[in-house]
C-alpha cells in the first residue's frame, strides 16, 4: 500500500510532465486556428514622392490688423504654395471675417482663393458670398480684400438682399471713411433697386 507521501510525490511528478504537454497542445491549437493577419497596404513609391513634393497646409489661419483698425481673419480647409508664383498661396474653401473698429463686420466665403503676400491682398475666386452685420447678403463672381487697407471690392455683377429690398450692381466697395462715419458700402456701375417697405 502506497503511503500518502508517495502519492503526493507521484502527483507532483506527473503534473510536471502533463501540464507542460497540455500547454503545448493548447498553443498548437491556437496557431492552427488563428487567422492569418492581413498584410499592411503598400503605397507605391511614385505616390510617396508625389506626396513629398506636394507641400500643403491643412486648416490654415491668417490674421492681422489693417490700417483702418479692422481685424482681418482668414481661414481655409487647405492651402499650398503656387509653384510658379512663390509669394502666393492657393486656397480651398476660403473664409474671411473682417471686424471693423466701429463694431460692424463682414463675413466672406468662397470655394477657392489666393493670398498674395507681396501685394497684401486676398482674392476670393468663383462664387463668393458676403454677409454684413447690418443685414446685407450678397453673391458675386469674386472679391478682392486689401489686407493692408481693409478695403473689399467685388469683381463683377452683384445680387444683394438688403433689409429694405433687393439691389443689383456692377460693383460694390466696402471701406471705412476717414471722418469716423464708420463702414461705407459704395454701389456703382448700373445700380438697380427694388424697394420693399417693411410692414
Amino acid at each position: 500500500m502506497d503511503r500518502p507521501g508517495n502519492f503526493h510525490s507521484k502527483l507532483v511528478g506527473w503534473s510536471k510532465i502533463l501540464l507542460p504537454m497540455a500547454a503545448l497542445g493548447l498553443l498548437s491549437t491556437l496557431f492552427l486556428f488563428s487567422r492569418q493577419s492581413a498584410a499592411p497596404p503598400e503605397i507605391p513609391f511614385a505616390e510617396i514622392e508625389a506626396i513629398a513634393r506636394d507641400q500643403r497646409i491643412s486648416a490654415p489661419r491668417f490674421s492681422g490688423v489693417a490700417d483702418d483698425g479692422s481685424v482681418i481673419a482668414i481661414a481655409a480647409r487647405q492651402a499650398k504654395p503656387d509653384i510658379t508664383r512663390p509669394d502666393i498661396l492657393t486656397i480651398k474653401e476660403i473664409t474671411a471675417r473682417i471686424d471693423r473698429a466701429d463694431g460692424s463686420n463682414l463675413d466672406i466665403t468662397a470655394t477657392s482663393g489666393e493670398v498674395d503676400g507681396t501685394e497684401e491682398i486676398a482674392r476670393f475666386i468663383g462664387l463668393a458670398r458676403l454677409t454684413t452685420s447690418s443685414g446685407y447678403e450678397m453673391e458675386t463672381n469674386g472679391l478682392i480684400a486689401e489686407l493692408r487697407t481693409g478695403v473689399v471690392t467685388s469683381n463683377g455683377l452683384l445680387e444683394i438682399h438688403a433689409p429694405f429690398g433687393e439691389l443689383t450692381a456692377g460693383q460694390v466697395t466696402f471701406q471705412v471713411a476717414g471722418d469716423d462715419t464708420g463702414q461705407q458700402m459704395l454701389f456703382s456701375q448700373g445700380v438697380r433697386l427694388i424697394y420693399r417697405p417693411q410692414n
